[in-house]
């Protein structure tokens, strides 16, 4: 007798595992993830300078960005680039009109 009979434990049996191949869009079920919050974020532009300069900045400085006037912002999400934009205001409010959506394979290309 072994210890698994003497104890009166015996093996597990599990289903055998699919591969990834064996999946398809049918068995991906996406409302798992539709409600996981993403941080949405707005580029005007950058701009860079020496610690001196930062240090001097005050109420009503102006810093010039690298940016043009009429070029579209960059909408990011969670750090990935996803989209290009123009500013609105609806409302009193501002917003983002999308004006060109980066496919996901570019999407996927720029994180490696």
């Amino acid at each position: 007798m072994n210890a698994n009979q003497e104890s009166g434990a015996s093996l597990a049996q599990f289903d055998a595992l699919q591969s990834d191949a064996a999946l398809d869009a049918r068995d991906l079920n996406l409302d798992v993830i539709l409600d996981v919050p993403v941080t949405l974020s707005l580029e005007v532009g950058r701009a860079r300078m020496p610690i001196r300069n930062l240090l001097q900045l005050n109420q009503g400085s102006v810093i010039e960005l690298e940016r043009g006037a009429g070029e579209p912002l960059d909408v990011y999400v969670n750090g990935t680039l996803i989209a290009h934009g123009e500013v609105v205001v609806i409302n009193d409010r501002f917003g983002v009109r999308l004006t060109d959506v980066v496919s996901p394979s570019e999407r996927i290309r720029r994180l490696r």
